[in-house]
C-alpha cells in the first residue's frame, strides 16, 4: 500500500520487525518503523481496549473529568516523563515544576499541572473548566460547582458515582434521603451513621436523621444533592417533579 512508516507501542516491535522484513524482501525499498513507551494504568498495567481500561480522546468515551482524573492521580515516579511526553512545556519549566513538587508533595503541582495540560489540548479551555467544575463538585463538596454543572457534566459525574433519581416529597428527612438512595444500611446502625456524623448533603454535615429536606439548601437550584457518607463514598441524587 505504499507504507512507508509504522509506529506502535513497544509490545509490537515483533510485529513492526515482521513486516519490516516482509516489505523489503518483496519490495527492496527502505521502509521504517518507531516504536513507543507504553502508558501503563497506576499499577503498572498497559492501557488499551482489550484490558478494558482504554483512555479515549472522544468525550462520549471519556469524559473531560475522566481524563483529567487520571493524569492528576499519576504517582510521582511517572509524573516527570509524561509532562515530557504528552505537553508541550519547556524542558527547563518541567524541572522547575518537579524542583517545587520537591519542596511541597503535598500539592500534587505536576499532576495537577500534567492534567490541566492535557485536559486543554485534547478539550480546549471549555473542557479543562468542565473537569475542573466537576472535581470541585465531586471532591471538594463546592456547592457553587455542582449548581453550575451542565446535565452533559451531570451525566459524565453519573458514570463513576452511583446516582438515583428520586421524586420529592414534602417532609421527606434526611434519613428517607439516605435509605431511598440506598446510601445507609437500614436499622440502628444506618441511623446512627447519620447521629455520629457521618452523612453530609452538599457539603454540610448533618447529624439530625429527622431533619426535613429544605429546597435550595439541601436540593440545589438545579434539582442535584451531592450525598456523602463517610469520607469517600458520594450519591448524586437527581430530583424528579420539586
Amino acid at each position: 500500500h505504499g507504507c512507508r512508516l509504522q509506529i506502535g507501542g513497544a509490545d509490537q516491535m515483533g510485529n513492526i520487525m515482521s513486516g519490516y522484513e516482509l516489505v523489503s524482501r518483496e519490495t527492496g525499498e527502505d521502509v521504517f518503523g518507531i516504536t513507543v513507551p507504553l502508558i501503563t494504568s497506576t499499577t503498572g498495567d498497559k492501557l488499551g481496549k482489550t484490558a478494558g481500561n482504554a483512555v479515549w480522546l472522544n468525550r462520549d468515551k471519556t469524559s473531560p473529568f475522566e481524563l483529567y482524573q487520571f493524569f492528576v492521580r499519576q504517582q510521582d515516579n511517572i509524573v516527570e516523563k509524561y509532562l515530557k511526553l504528552f505537553t508541550f512545556l519547556p524542558l527547563e519549566e518541567i524541572h522547575h515544576i518537579m524542583e517545587m513538587h520537591a519542596k511541597e508533595p503535598e500539592k500534587w503541582g505536576p499532576q495537577k499541572r500534567l492534567a490541566a495540560e492535557v485536559t486543554k489540548l485534547v478539550h480546549g479551555k471549555e473542557g479543562l473548566e468542565s473537569a475542573k467544575r466537576c472535581t470541585k463538585a465531586l471532591y471538594h463538596s463546592s456547592v457553587e460547582a455542582l449548581e453550575a454543572m451542565s446535565d452533559q457534566e451531570l451525566q459524565e459525574l453519573f458514570k463513576q458515582t452511583p446516582s438515583a433519581e428520586l421524586m420529592f416529597e414534602p417532609g421527606m428527612s434526611v434519613l428517607d434521603l439516605c435509605r431511598r438512595a440506598n446510601a445507609i444500611p437500614n436499622g440502628p446502625s444506618g441511623y446512627q451513621k447519620i447521629t455520629d456524623g457521618g452523612v453530609s448533603i452538599n457539603g454540610i454535615r448533618e447529624t439530625n436523621p429527622e431533619a426535613i429536606l429544605v429546597v435550595g439548601q439541601h436540593i440545589l437550584k438545579n434539582g442535584v444533592s451531592l450525598l456523602r457518607i463517610g469520607k469517600k463514598n458520594y450519591y448524586i441524587i437527581k430530583w424528579l417533579q420539586l
